[in-house]
């Protein structure tokens, strides 16, 4: 059976599991960040993902060598990597701030910014169930916010 006629593709398992350990994030980070400055409790989440991943590389035999085609690759990652850690530290800062319920929500903003970067920067078509489902979801947002 080929992934286009499966009844949930592989890749909605994994976003799925995305969500599932988002909001594990944000409850354990929430109790985590009310005994300690949110920039080290970021600095102590980062060790363990770092911890975490090579581990699972290790197990699953994924080192490989750097080839210089992988530079503008690697370019993006480092990026994507800034941006992911000022997200943390972001997050971390609102969690240490306000209940866990209020942040959440507020950070799925991202939804409806990935959207329009991804049409914007990315090409990526518009769709009727993407901009619907983006306007729920940034409606739903607001209101939780709120």
């Amino acid at each position: 059976m080929d992934e286009s006629t499966k009844l949930v593709p592989g890749w909605h398992w994994f976003a799925l599991g995305s969500a599932f350990f988002a909001a594990l994030t944000a409850l354990l980070g929430k109790v985590g960040v009310s005994e300690l400055n949110s920039n080290r409790a970021t600095l102590i989440r980062t060790a363990v993902v770092l911890v975490l991943t090579a581990g699972i590389i290790t197990w699953r035999g994924e080192w490989q060598a750097w080839t210089p085609t992988s530079n503008r690759a690697a370019i993006f990652l480092v990026l994507s990597g800034v941006a992911t850690g000022l997200s943390w530290l972001c997050y971390y800062r609102a969690l240490q701030m306000a209940p866990a319920s209020r942040v959440a929500p507020l950070d799925k903003l991202s939804v409806g910014l990935v959207i329009l970067f991804a049409i914007v920067f990315l090409g990526e078509p518009l769709t009727w169930k993407v901009a619907l489902g983006g306007t729920l979801v940034v409606a739903g947002v607001v209101s939780a916010a709120l």
